[in-house]
């Protein structure tokens, strides 16, 4: 794979990555409510999820993704009710000032990691540029084991770079909160965006 199809994948890749959706959504509204708890283990989900799409159009396995409609379609749920179960979380919890609320139960690396997984894997918006938009910019039928890694590579630091990027602005906005009614406001309204991505990826 030449420097230049791997330059245009990266920026390719990188644009899909930034643009809204569900993923997103998800992890901005995950870090204004729990702030950089268990982002790492969350962002390290969706790189796995990515490369196993990435694997799977590599390979040109996208009639078995078409066959696996149903495994898929419950994949999709899957993450779609972990999505509501967080907006739920967002809606309840206590609009209490920051600095006087203890730290949230931590929730296990392993849990994080399995809902963001799911949640890429029934992600439309993940299938579409991997099975669909990724053959028209890689010719996929004459990817080399090098150019397989090379791109492999580029996803492993491309997506947690972003999806990093806006943790780090979503945790630090939620620093900058103090008073209780400001925190119900933003705690609801990021409910709402993950309640909405939730029927995004279950309907679409």
């Amino acid at each position: 794979m030449s420097l230049y199809g791997l330059a245009v994948f990266s920026l390719v890749y990188a644009l899909a990555v930034a643009s809204p959706g569900p993923g997103v959504a998800s992890v901005v509204a995950r870090a204004l409510g729990r702030g950089l708890a268990g982002a790492p283990a969350y962002i390290a989900g969706f790189v796995v999820g990515d490369l196993l799409w990435f694997t799977l159009a590599a390979a040109g396995l996208a009639m078995l993704a078409e066959r696996a409609h149903g495994v898929f379609l419950i994949m999709r749920y899957l993450g779609a009710a972990y999505l509501l179960y967080i907006a739920w979380r967002l809606w309840r919890a206590p609009a209490e000032s920051l600095q006087a609320t203890p730290a949230p139960r931590r929730e296990r690396p392993l849990q994080l990691f399995l809902a963001s997984l799911a949640l890429t894997l029934g992600n439309p918006k993940t299938m579409v540029f991997f099975l669909a938009v990724l053959p028209t910019v890689v010719e996929l039928g004459r990817l080399t084991a090098a150019g397989f890694i090379s791109m492999a590579a580029v996803i492993v630091c491309v997506l947690p770079l972003v999806l990093g990027g806006y943790t780090l602005f979503a945790a630090r906005a939620r620093r900058r909160l103090s008073r209780p009614e400001t925190l119900r406001w933003v705690q609801r309204g990021t409910g709402a965006v993950m309640a909405g991505a939730a029927i995004a990826v279950a309907t679409r």
